[in-house]
Formats: structure tokens, sequence, C-alpha cells
């Protein structure tokens, strides 16, 4: 099993997550083969709460045009979510 700090790579800061935890779901971009098992035991592991629910998305890199390059297109690169439900009364702390 690896380590929580391998498995969660940073927690998301976004208007929408903030939205999310109001109703006590939070969101952190994962590692790409981390299944919910592993991201349940590190979230638990590192910030000492109770999860009920992992839910696990794929946000895809957006289609750019580099206007240096000659209008090269590049894609972003893609990142793996996981958004984690708390148990009532759990809190994370992230800002």
């Amino acid at each position: 099993m690896k380590p929580a700090s391998e498995i969660i790579s940073r927690p998301i800061l976004t208007e929408k997550a903030s939205g999310l935890a109001e109703a006590n779901k939070y969101v952190f971009e994962i590692l790409p083969g981390a299944d919910r098992a592993q991201v349940k035991a590190a979230i638990e592991a590192s910030f000492k709460v109770t999860v009920q629910k992992v839910n696990i998305l794929i946000r895809k890199g957006k289609v750019r045009r580099s206007r240096l390059g000659g209008g090269a297109i590049y894609q972003e690169t893609t990142s793996r979510r996981a958004i984690v439900t708390l148990k009532k009364g759990d809190v994370i702390s992230l800002a």
C-alpha cells in the first residue's frame, strides 16, 4: 500500500468545490492508478476523519492553441479527482 502523500496529490480549491464542502464533500486530485479503497484509507489516515463514500472522476485536459509556437495545438494534462463524502460532524480544514 502506498503512503497517503503519494495517493493524494492536492486538494481542489475552486468555487464549486467550496459549495460541495458545505454538503460535507471534499475534492482531491489523486494518483492515476489509485482506487476507491486506497483513497478512503489515505484520507482517513491523513485527516483523522471517517469517509462514507468516494466518487472518482476523470477530468479531461482541454485542447489549447499556442500563440508562440505558430499556432501549435496541445492538450493540457488529464487529471483524476476524488469527491469524498465524510460522516456527519467530521470536517477537513483545507484553507
